[in-house]
Order: structure tokens, then C-alpha cells, then sequence
């Protein structure tokens, strides 16, 4: 058996910790406010969250594209390139978090005229987004400095940050609703200071070298040459950089996944209430599987970076076999597990015997998907390591083409939604494999 000081298992096993932390800022804001004594405030932190969490969402290009630059860099030695992809990335998050804050109010219109919510749960709604707002700059600062450690083969310290994060969350939300008694303000709150906290303690967790490095960045990149690597949106010209294709080609590519859940969601949605909850219930089973294939996809994204930056063709294809064969590894695991204990795992999710046998059926989707996505997943990951963004954005958009063609073409049944869903991940998978075939790694 391999030891951890296998490097895929030193920078997967983190990330595997960080993932599942990821969903418990809303958790523990539900929890909270489900003892608060008012069921709207329930209803105002789910429509918040889902607000937030899905314009946060797609700013996801800036920690996959700063682990992508940065762990070449890191694999050449340049350190000038490693504090410049920092700096960069710190830069166009901070621009969009001030766009954020000043937009916050038409964002929040256009989101709630979407939602339709009810008047009073509206009012609760507007209190937490205006508060949790201002969350943003922090919350994308720490996707460019999460970005960074991975592309640094760093995934300890994104891990502790996620955990102190929640932990701050936790304390602060409690201290301020049950102590302070500021109600649903305090909640948000709790949650801006828990997000704040833990970017702030980043540069404390790291190692010396790494702290240095982030010394620089932040006394002399972010000062004395803001001007020379400035983004410069007057002219477009930063569109035109490397930086800027990636950024572009991930955000497209986060927008077709984006698109993909969210109809999914909504097609269920049409045929009724039982076929929403049951289908809620079957992608956490791809939720809970998601966590560990991220995982191998983030140390994809840190190892495949290091060897193109050594121009190491055969470091780089015997990692991503060793990657192949955790996946297949994880895929296995995961496929017993749902085709042996599917049902009981329904009974943890929900009592409600109604919503399981509706789910029942659509189970074999469910045991179809590990192995399906596997390839999806780390292809992923090396794709964004080799900053093959463009080629990535192609296989999702015909991926997500191909769900909706199908859907369009098989629908409306709740089986030949799951159908196009798990056809959209195969085709990720086949369309990542056949355009990967034709690269390699280029010489010194």
C-alpha cells in the first residue's frame, strides 16, 4: 500500500477535508436560524446562500487559473512568476469584488425577481445578502491565495483556512445572535468575519519560504509595481494576456456547468414537487463523490503544473496514470457503496418514505456515475495544470449541448433527465481524453 508521502495522496487528502468544510457555512447559518423562532429566517439564508454561493461560483476561474500559472512556475523555479500570478489574481479579484459591492443592489433585484419569494421572507432575504455582501473582496481573495498554495503543492494551508473559517463562523454567528441578539444581521455577520478570519490567517499557516514570498506580493508587487502589472480594462489589453484567455476561457467553461446544474434543477422542478426532492436527494450521492475526485483533481492541477514546468514529458504521463489509478481506485469504492447501501443512505438523508420510493428507480444513474465522470474529473485538474483552458471550455460546451440536445430529443421524464445528465459527464470524459491525446509537452 502506498504510504501518504505519495505526493497525489499529500495534496489530495487536504483538499478531501477542505471540500466537505466548503458546504458548512450555509449549514451552519441554516442551523442557527432554525432556532431563532421564525421560519422565514430559514427561507432568507437559503435564498441568500444560493445567491452567493452561485455568483461566487462562477468566480471560480480565479483559483483554477492561479494554480495553473503558479504551478509552473513553481516546477520552473521562477519565482518572479510565482509572485506575479499572485499578484495578478489578488488584483482582478479585488476589481470584481468592488464591482460586486457597488452592484449589489440590481444583482439582488435580479436574483429575488428570479426567486419570487414571499414579501416578509423577501425582507429577511435583503438583510443578510446586504451584510454577507461585503464578504466578497475576502471571499475571492481567497480563491487567488487557495489557487496559489495548491500551485505550490500546498493544499495543508487552504485546508486550515477553510476549517478556521468555520470554526470563526460557528463562534461569531452564535455570539451574535444568542448574545448580541442582532438577529438575522448577526448571522450574516458571522459569516463575513468567519471568511475574513480565515484569509487574514493564511500568510500565519505557511511555511517560511512561502511567507516570504507572500511579503513580496504584498509590500512590492501590490505596491511599488501595481502600475507596470496592473489589469488594464481601458484598453482591453489584459484580455489579451495570458492571465486574461484563461480567466475568459474558465469563466465560459464554469458558465455551461453552471447552466447545466441549474436546469437540471429546474427540469426536475416542472414535474413536481416529489420528483425535485427526490432528485435533490440523489446528487448528494454525486456531491459526496465530487469531494474526493476534487481532491485528486486539485493535486492534478498542482503535479501536472510541476512537470510541465520541468518539461518532464514522462514525469508528467507517469503522474497522471497514477492519478488514473486512484480515480479508478475512488470510482470503484464509490460504485460498491451506492450499488450495495444506496437505499440506506436515502433513509439518512430523509424520513420520508414517499420521496425514497420515488427515488428508488433512479438509482442505477446514481451507480453509473463514478465511473463515468472519473476521467471528467481529472482531466480536469490537468488541463488547468497545462493551462489547456481553451480545450477544456470546448469539451463543456459540447458536453452541455449534448445534455440539452438529449433532454429536448428524450424529454420530459425524470429518466431521461438523469439520462442526459449522465450522457453530459461521459462526454466531458471521451471529449477531455481524445483532445488531451494530441498534446505533449513541450521541450526546453
Amino acid at each position: 500500500m502506498m504510504k501518504l508521502t505519495n505526493p497525489i495522496l499529500q495534496l489530495a487528502l487536504p483538499s478531501v477535508v477542505a471540500n466537505i468544510t466548503v458546504p458548512l457555512l450555509g449549514v451552519v447559518d441554516t442551523a442557527i436560524v432554525g432556532h431563532m423562532g421564525r421560519a422565514e429566517y430559514i427561507a432568507a439564508v437559503a435564498i441568500g446562500t444560493t445567491i452567493l454561493n452561485m455568483i461566487y461560483w462562477l468566480c471560480g476561474f480565479l483559483r483554477m487559473g492561479t494554480t495553473g500559472i503558479v504551478s509552473q512556475a513553481h516546477g520552473s523555479g521562477d519565482e518572479q512568476r510565482i509572485r506575479e500570478g499572485l499578484t495578478r489574481s489578488l488584483l482582478f479579484g479585488l476589481f470584481i469584488g468592488v464591482c460586486l459591492l457597488l452592484l449589489q443592489s440590481p444583482l439582488l433585484r435580479f436574483a429575488l425577481w428570479l426567486m419570487e419569494p414571499e414579501s416578509e421572507v423577501l425582507h429577511y432575504t435583503t438583510a443578510y445578502f446586504r451584510v454577507c455582501i461585503w464578504g466578497a473582496p475576502a471571499m475571492l481573495a481567497g480563491y487567488s491565495l487557495t489557487g496559489w498554495f495548491i500551485g505550490m503543492q500546498n493544499t495543508r494551508i487552504p485546508m486550515c483556512m477553510a476549517i478556521l473559517q468555520n470554526l470563526l463562523n460557528i463562534f461569531c454567528t452564535l455570539l451574535f445572535v444568542f448574545v448580541l441578539d442582532m438577529g438575522i444581521g448577526g448571522v450574516a455577520l458571522g459569516t463575513v468575519v468567519g471568511i475574513y478570519g480565515g484569509v487574514m490567517a493564511a500568510p500565519l499557516l505557511s511555511s517560511p519560504k512561502e511567507r516570504e514570498l507572500l511579503r513580496d506580493v504584498f509590500r512590492k508587487y501590490l505596491s511599488e509595481r501595481t502600475e507596470h502589472i496592473a489589469l488594464r480594462f481601458d484598453n482591453l489589453r489584459f484580455w489579451r494576456t495570458k492571465e486574461g484567455t484563461l480567466y475568459r476561457d474558465l469563466f465560459l467553461r464554469t458558465l455551461c456547468l453552471v447552466g447545466v446544474t441549474v436546469y437540471f434543477t429546474t427540469a426536475g422542478s416542472r414535474m413536481g414537487t416529489l420528483t425535485l426532492d427526490a432528485n435533490a436527494l440523489l446528487m448528494q450521492f454525486f456531491m459526496l463523490y465530487s469531494y474526493f475526485t476534487d481532491a485528486l483533481a486539485n493535486a492534478a492541477e498542482a503535479l501536472s503544473g510541476e512537470y510541465l514546468g520541468r518539461r518532464d514529458g514522462a514525469g508528467l504521463r507517469g503522474i497522471v496514470r497514477q492519478l488514473f489509478g486512484w480515480g479508478a481506485c475512488f470510482a470503484l469504492v464509490f460504485t460498491l457503496l451506492y450499488a450495495t447501501a444506496a437505499t440506506p443512505i436515502l433513509h439518512l438523508f430523509t424520513n420520508q418514505t414517499e420521496v425514497i420510493a420515488y427515488a428508488r428507480p433512479y438509482l442505477p444513474w446514481i451507480i453509473a456515475v463514478p465511473f463515468v465522470s472519473l476521467a471528467a474529473f481529472i482531466w480536469d485538474g490537468v488541463y488547468i495544470g497545462l493551462t489547456l483552458t481553451s480545450r477544456m471550455f470546448l469539451s463543456m460546451l459540447v458536453s452541455a449541448i449534448v445534455f440539452f440536445a438529449l433532454w429536448s430529443l428524450l424529454g420530459p421524464s425524470n429518466h431521461a433527465l438523469w439520462f442526459s445528465f449522465v450522457a453530459y459527464l461521459a462526454t466531458r470524459s471521451l471529449m477531455q481524453t481524445v483532445l488531451i491525446s494530441r498534446y505533449s509537452v513541450p521541450s526546453v
